[in-house]
């Protein structure tokens, strides 16, 4: 569902959520600089340091437009030939930002100007599967990178039709989670799911064999693994970035909780309780999303039994009644960022992007933004359809889009997000905008609900921003202990559902070996996507969304709030974007906010009606669940 970036130092797209490879983060606190070198040492000069920035970015500013052609090919054209070219620039480019990024290292006791000292530190963080030195393992690395997003994409379920054994049913990602989204049937949702997690079984080996080398790469940065390598570029140490993971979940948890056990209720009602354990974890295949990370496809089950008024809508039947198809959809979301006086979009990203699935050739759905170029070749990669859902997804990835042309005024190693959950969160802030008022203002809708509708509204909205919250959070937490060898190669898939069963309370809908990888069936974990940027962005967007609608002089309860048409919110946002990653994101916010910390304030104002409600209709039923012994908690 969501997207991933691209960044300097690392391109791909950005992407649901989501999208290849993703913008790389912000810069690590400045290490701590010296008058005093060792005696004799030799000691470089500013000037130096400024020529070798001034290459180094020329020529990562080129192999990355290189590698980006490539990438976009290679997830757009799903070939061998395709996948060895793009692994070649990828592993060019990557070699070269390792080269640099050890280079970098001799200027660290020299005192500089502070945006030079930023440039240095930034160019030390390394691509998300930071290369070895030697050239053999480089590469091996490269090719095990862009292999196991392919075979993602190529993911296929096929199973022999019932009347006719011998002919078979196949289906890839799209139409399996439409079966998920949809189907009532137990059964058949079970045989989905089963059928799309296997796919993660030929994945097992050779990512084991990407963890060991990515982690060689990190080592030899200095690094204790790749793991710390990703969690060092928050403006702050990897340690005090996995505490301030954790402080924010103990803030959103006890609303997850009360919407986890109100689900878990309603679900018994409809399934029966030798389904669904009143009391216990509700299985994965019953919650309408094939990672059970959003659970919006299954509110007509878990509805609460109360009359609507008219003015209750179903966004997908209003696309289709009006016949939007995918350009449409985007158009919409152009439109959007228009209204706040942003420019529109060049010509070219609507020649060049993929808004709908081909039907003559294997591609990634996984809906992506992409910068080409640092300049003006900005894209979209998805299979839209028209549904309420990549309606949202639409306006989301323009989000990536209209940041990653702002930015591009900036030097190359400032083109990217404040940090990598700002880039998740900007498009995230404006879906939030996606309210019955915006839907009427651009004609979608006719009649709006009465306030007597707003919790339905809040329900059906929480259903997918509160419930992706803990699956946002786990997904590296696993990556963070495999990578430190806390989890080792023959615990992958039982670590995968300890952390499930202890953040989400979701359990797999039957039984789950080490013969299995599960987490290969994400394709974030194919991919290489780090993931803790979407549970960043699910915090950081309220915290957007209010500063917006403060601009946009909104009063009432703040989730009635659309910022569309205020130029005033225009303004702000347009500011933000601007800086890129010039500064440290704790600057960046509080330009924007007035607030320096991310924190979850924001987002329980929004749902603070919600929680109310869900506390009252909990009242005499099973709150919270018990995860087996053993579980893993944080990073070990």
């Amino acid at each position: 569902m969501r997207s991933t970036t691209t960044h300097p130092v690392r391109i791909i797209a950005v992407a649901i959520v989501l999208s290849m490879a993703p913008l790389l983060i912000v810069a690590q606190a400045n290490p701590v600089r010296s008058n005093h070198p060792p005696a004799g040492a030799y000691i470089p000069t500013v000037r130096e340091a400024l020529t070798f920035i001034a290459r180094a970015e020329h020529e990562l500013d080129e192999d990355n437009h290189k590698q980006a052609r490539a990438a976009w090919v290679a997830a757009t054209y799903i070939t061998e030939d395709t996948q060895e070219i793009s692994a070649e620039e990828q592993n060019r480019f990557n070699i070269a930002a390792q080269h640099y990024a050890i280079g970098a290292k001799r200027f660290d006791r020299l005192v500089l100007p502070d945006d030079l000292r930023r440039k240095l530190t930034l160019l030390k963080l390394p691509v998300y599967a930071p290369p070895p030195s030697n050239s053999d393992e480089a590469a091996e690395l490269t090719r095990l990178v862009v292999g196991l997003e392919a075979e993602y994409g190529r993911g296929t379920y096929c199973r022999p039709l019932l009347a006719d054994q011998k002919q078979k049913e196949c289906r890839q990602i799209n139409a399996l989670s439409q079966v998920l989204a949809t189907s009532r049937d137990p059964k058949e949702l079970l045989d989905a799911w089963v059928g799309w997690h296997a796919i993660g079984r030929p994945m097992r080996q050779r990512y084991a064999r990407f963890v060991e080398l990515s982690n060689k790469g990190a080592r030899e940065l200095g690094f204790a693994d790749a793991g710390a390598t990703w969690r060092a570029g928050y403006d702050m140490p990897p340690d005090a970035f996995a505490l301030e993971v954790d402080r924010l979940w103990k803030e959103v948890e006890p609303l997850y909780v009360a919407l986890h056990a109100y689900v878990r209720t309603r679900l018994v009602h409809r399934y029966g309780p030798e389904t669904v354990p009143p009391d216990g974890m509700i299985p994965a295949h019953l919650l309408g999303n094939m990672w059970a990370q959003v659970w919006g496809n299954v509110y007509d089950v878990i509805a609460p039994d109360i009359r609507t008024t008219s003015g209750a809508y179903d966004l997908t039947e209003l696309l289709k009644r009006r016949k939007i198809d995918a350009v449409g959809m985007v158009r919409y979301g152009e439109r959007f960022f228009t209204s706040l006086g942003f420019d529109s979009l060049p010509a070219t990203f609507w020649t060049r992007s993929m808004f709908v699935k081909p039907r003559d050739r294997e591609v990634i759905c996984q809906a992506s933004a992409w910068d080409i170029d640092g300049k003006t070749d900005l894209r979209i990669k998805a299979c839209l359809e028209p549904t309420a859902d990549l309606f949202t997804t639409a306006h989301h990835e323009l989000g990536h889009n209209f940041y990653q042309r702002a930015y591009s005024r900036q030097p190359y190693l400032f083109r990217s997000g404040a940090n990598d959950g700002f880039h998740e969160a900007i498009g995230d802030a404006v879906t939030l905008s996606i309210t019955p008022t915006y839907l009427k203002q651009v004609g979608l809708l006719d009649t709006l609900p009465s306030a007597a509708d707003d919790t339905l509204y809040l329900l059906r909205r929480a259903l997918d921003k509160i419930a992706i919250l803990p699956f946002s959070l786990l997904v590296d937490q696993w990556r963070w202990n495999v990578f430190s060898g806390a989890v080792k190669p023959t615990e992958y898939n039982t670590a995968w559902w300890a952390l499930r069963n202890k953040y989400q309370g979701v359990a797999a809908p039957t039984s789950r070996t080490e013969a299995d990888f599960d987490p290969g069936a994400k394709y974030h974990i194919a991919a290489n996507v780090p993931y803790a940027r979407y549970f960043l962005a699910n915090v950081l967007q309220y915290q957007f969304y209010r500063a917006m609608c403060r601009a946009a002089g909104h009063t009432g309860p703040l989730y009635r709030c659309s910022f569309f048409g205020s130029k005033a919110a225009g303004a702000k946002l347009a500011s933000m974007l601007d800086a890129g990653q010039s500064r440290p994101w704790q600057e960046t916010l509080a330009a924007m906010t007035g607030e320096r910390n991310m924190n979850a304030g924001a987002l329980l104002e929004y749902y603070g009606p919600l929680k109310v409600w869900l506390d009252q209709q909990n009242r005499g039923h099973p709150v919270g669940w018990n995860a087996p012994a053993g579980t893993p908690s944080g990073i070990r």
